[in-house]
């Protein structure tokens, strides 16, 4: 990952009067893009927010509380793109596209050591997205006693290809090709979809 200035200039969350907790949080996110979340300092947010260092600690308490709000942040925003796919096949596009988008959300949603998973709004978050999965899976299997199977196919397929995506290792094989265009080529692979059909 490229490394960050060691005196930034206030980044794009700096405080304005009301938003502190959105500007940590944006700062935040700025910090895990570049260095990922070990680099994070509630220190260094308050530094980069233009706030007291002991601002933080009002909204968040501490790092994984901070860590925890941005893996609930995330999941909400994974919950609305789902929610706007008509069908399975177009929901794992918009996970990958989610992934492109929101890099370090992304990054600290799946790392549970990093977060509290007992929070009551990372718990809701994390439903609402998986529930928005789940009902996409039903739809495409028409009920079949499989469909639990089948969703962990579907949502393997799409982060495991968004992973693979973030991390620098489908340069290669997706050659400068467009990563959505991609992964609609391999949803064959998921139930009801066959070669050259959507699910």
């Amino acid at each position: 990952m490229a490394a960050s200035a060691k005196s930034p200039a206030p980044s794009r969350g700096a405080y304005h009067h009301g938003d502190l907790r959105l500007a940590l949080l944006t700062a935040a996110l700025d910090v895990i893009a570049a260095d990922g979340p070990g680099a994070l300092s509630l220190r260094d947010l308050a530094r980069r927010a233009g706030v007291s260092h002991a601002a933080p600690a009002h909204h968040f308490k501490d790092r994984t509380g901070l860590l925890t709000a941005i893996a609930a942040q995330g999941y909400e925003l994974l919950a609305e793109a789902l929610a706007h796919a008509p069908e399975l096949r177009e929901r794992g596009v918009r996970y990958v596209r989610f992934g492109i988008e929101h890099p370090a959300h992304f990054q600290v949603m799946f790392t549970p050591e990093l977060l509290r998973t007992d929070d009551p709004a990372l718990v809701a978050a994390r439903e609402r997205a998986g529930a928005e999965l789940r009902s996409a899976v039903t739809a495409a299997t028409d009920g079949d006693a499989d469909a639990r199977a089948a969703g962990i196919a579907a949502w393997s397929l799409a982060h495991g290809f968004t992973t693979l995506l973030l991390t620098r290792n489908l340069e290669g094989p997706l050659a400068g090709g467009d990563p959505e265009a991609y992964f609609r080529s391999l949803t064959g692979l998921l139930p009801g979809g066959g070669p050259g059909r959507t699910v």
